[in-house]
């Protein structure tokens, strides 16, 4: 009896370990991925990177608005949403656009490019900008105490903003651990 109920705990370890990958996608879902493709390649984006920021954000919460009153899934504040509208010739914005999904998330993608742009193709200044403003990274950017060249950032004055950045590294990181090389296709779209 001992030697049966052995057999038993090792088979269910092993089907534990191998379900772990399952169990760690729970937390880490491709909700919204159909948008998230869409719109990533709209705007030159790895979907991986926009999954993280929006897991970081939101973590998938359509409907939420935060203390600084950003909305949505990509925490978009009314004020850059506004300024975003403008530039992408959206014409009629309004504030309540933003609890839309795919609408949330086209700016974000959008806004994300904008940054990328300005930032050379820094994600490490682009996930900075979007956490701590476009315009402390310019200042940052140009102190020494926070950056050696100009172009990096050695130490990032806001608390959030760095912990931000390392929680958008790390949420990367497993959602290309979990999704793989494998490009987000209509077989894993989760609207």
């Amino acid at each position: 009896m001992k030697s049966i109920s052995r057999i038993v705990v090792f088979m269910l370890i092993i089907m534990a370990v191998l379900n772990a990958k399952n169990i760690v996608r729970y937390y880490f879902p491709l909700k919204y991925s159909g948008y998230i493709v869409k719109y990533s390649k709209e705007y030159n984006l790895d979907p991986h990177f926009v999954m993280a920021v929006i897991k970081t954000e939101s973590n998938f919460k359509a409907d939420i608005r935060s203390n600084k009153n950003a909305i949505g899934l990509m925490q978009i504040t009314p004020d850059t949403a506004k300024w975003a509208a403008e530039k992408m010739n959206i014409r009629d914005f309004r504030e309540d656009m933003l609890n839309d999904p795919e609408f949330n998330i086209k700016m974000g993608c959008w806004y994300l490019n904008n940054l990328k742009t300005e930032f050379n193709g820094n994600m490490k200044l682009v996930l900075a900008a979007y956490n701590g403003g476009r315009g402390n990274v310019q200042k940052w950017l140009k102190d020494s105490q926070h950056s050696a060249d100009g172009e990096n950032l050695q130490y990032i004055p806001f608390k959030e903003t760095d912990k931000y950045i390392k929680k958008v590294e790390v949420s990367y990181k497993v959602y290309e651990y979990l999704y793989g090389e494998a490009s987000l296709d209509a077989s894993l779209v989760n609207l």
